[in-house]
């Protein structure tokens, strides 16, 4: 690789790391509100079991199973968060293994 190749790379990788902070921020936020919307509902899914009557050792049950739509959404959240976090630290690695390319290069 040549010296002009390895500092446009190094430049591409800086911006999409620094996209992807901004995008880990995001499904960070998107994560934490999928969090509430499940805990909530689920609150109130435990209340209008417990109001009707229904036996207290299926409650907890019952009542995530009812809200299992809002239990995948929050899955499905996390992982992509997990997933986000994955990526940026795999472009850390990029850039750093460039940063060595290029120290290397400039050396000879």
């Amino acid at each position: 690789m040549e010296l002009n190749d390895i500092t446009k790379e190094l430049y591409t990788s800086s911006q999409r790391l620094s996209k992807g902070a901004n995008e880990l921020f995001t499904l960070a936020k998107e994560k934490a509100e999928a969090e509430r919307d499940y805990r909530l509902a689920l609150a109130k899914e435990i209340v209008l079991l417990k109001d009707s009557g229904q036996s207290v050792t299926l409650i907890g049950d019952i009542a995530r199973g009812n809200c299992s739509d809002l239990k995948f959404q929050r899955d499905l959240a996390e992982a992509r968060y997990t997933a986000g976090k994955e990526l940026l630290e795999s472009l850390q690695c990029q850039v750093s293994a460039l940063q060595t390319i290029l120290k290397y290069q400039e050396s000879i």
